[in-house]
């Protein structure tokens, strides 16, 4: 192609100059002049064009530094340190012993608490010991006072029976006195009418004393009879109290009865003080465990693996509940955070390849890949955030926090610490 379109040329440029014109050598080096020019022209373009390429889909800012967990270590109980085993930058392992509190009044405590719950385990016992025993006594006193009160209303009715046995014995002998006093009345009205008689002889001695036998008798007969009323009465009066003590009985009994009806409640009340006894005892259990905890709290270990800083607990120091002993930095799990324009987010994705350049080791590169873009600008988490709405306006290209995070490997030697300047480039498309 270069061959033709060079022969055309030639062959135009002959036919324009004059038979005078330049020779053909000067030709050929202006022609050669030309395409050289043309292929300067055209790799300027392709790099521009390549150069407009790289840089159009990488993101890069100073604005970032290198992001880690620094776990701040307190104290969780006070006390005098009686042992401090590790020193500033000293690396460390999860579960390692950093310090110790004079554990001496932490264990009387446990102690105590293991007494209380003791104390508390046997009261509980006793009451729920207590719960089947009373249910038991109260179900036999009810049954009790029940047939006691039946048995007391039986004597009560046997009792009146009695009275009305006696009173009706009363009743008869009262009218035999009558008929004995009746009888008797006549036996005198005879024998004094027959006494003038007999004292004229007008009728026999036989039946003069006949008629005196007759009223001897008659008194007897009175006399008999009183007695039994008298005796009657007495029956009477002894049945009369045999009534009431049997109703005495009756109102004992039947007091009873009431008595053995709160036998539920009694049995509610025991439930209710075995299950007090039972929280009780839930409670002094959650003391002992509270206890053990504060104990085990006297050992100061460390969380993670990592490396010791900003130690600021002495031997011999006492200290506060929450008091900072020292940190922990965990350089195992480091990240980026940089802060992007918000222009530059335009195109940026989580999982996007990144590299970045840490300038503690002369600009040394990194892998990395976005892992997040934070909710809210830079500004929004400040401690005074601006108001817009004020008036007081002025429009600033606002930064957002973007997290990003080193391959897996990039970091086995755990140079990186939080705090570093870093320049990373986000590889957007």
């Amino acid at each position: 192609m270069p061959d033709v379109l060079e022969s055309r040329l030639k062959d135009e440029r002959e036919a324009a100059l004059p038979r005078n014109g330049p020779t053909l050598p000067a030709l050929h080096r202006h022609l050669r002049f030309k395409w050289a020019f043309f292929g300067a022209a055209l790799a300027v373009t392709v790099l521009l064009v390549l150069a407009w390429h790289y840089f159009s889909i990488r993101e890069s800012t100073d604005d970032a530094e290198i992001d880690g967990h620094i776990i701040p270590i307190s104290a969780k109980v006070g006390g005098t340190v009686v042992e401090v085993d590790v020193l500033d930058n000293q690396p460390v392992k999860a579960g390692q012993v950093l310090a110790k509190i004079d554990p001496r009044d932490y264990q009387v405590a446990v102690d105590r608490a293991q007494a209380d719950l003791a104390q508390a385990e046997a009261s509980a016992q006793a009451a729920q010991t207590d719960v089947p025993i009373i249910t038991t006594t109260s179900g036999s006193a009810v049954s009790t006072a029940e047939a006691r009160l039946r048995n007391a209303q039986a004597g009560e009715r046997a009792a009146r029976q009695e009275v009305d046995a006696v009173e009706a014995t009363e009743t008869a002998a009262k009218a035999r006195l009558a008929e004995a006093e009746a009888n008797a009345n006549k036996a005198e009205h005879d024998l004094a009418r027959i006494k003038p008689l007999a004292a004229k002889d007008e009728v026999s001695q036989q039946q003069y004393d006949a008629t005196i036998a007759a009223a001897e008798s008659a008194r007897a007969a009175v006399a008999s009879a009183r007695a039994d009323v008298a005796v009657a009465k007495q029956n009477v009066a002894v049945a009369q109290s045999h009534l009431t003590q049997a109703q005495s009985m009756v109102t004992m009994a039947e007091a009873d009865v009431r008595s053995a009806a709160t036998a539920p409640q009694h049995v509610a009340m025991s439930r209710a003080q075995a299950a007090s006894a039972d929280a009780r005892t839930a409670q002094m259990r959650a003391a002992l465990a509270q206890a053990r905890l504060n104990l085990d709290y006297t050992v100061v270990k460390a969380p993670v693996d990592g490396v010791v800083s900003k130690k600021t607990v002495q031997l011999g120091e006492v200290i506060a509940p929450g008091q900072p002993l020292m940190a922990v930095v965990e350089l195992q799990d480091v990240w980026v955070t940089a802060n992007f324009k918000e222009s530059q987010l335009r195109n940026m994705r989580p999982g996007q390849q990144a590299v970045i350049a840490v300038d503690a080791y002369g600009g040394r590169k990194y892998r990395g890949y976005v892992d997040s873009l934070s909710a809210a600008t830079g500004e929004k988490f400040s401690v005074l955030p601006p108001e817009n709405a004020t008036g007081n306006y002025v429009k600033v290209v606002q930064r957002v926090p973007v997290k990003i995070r080193l391959n897996q490997g990039e970091d086995a030697d755990e140079s990186l610490r939080p705090g570093m300047s870093v320049e990373p480039t986000v590889i957007t498309k």
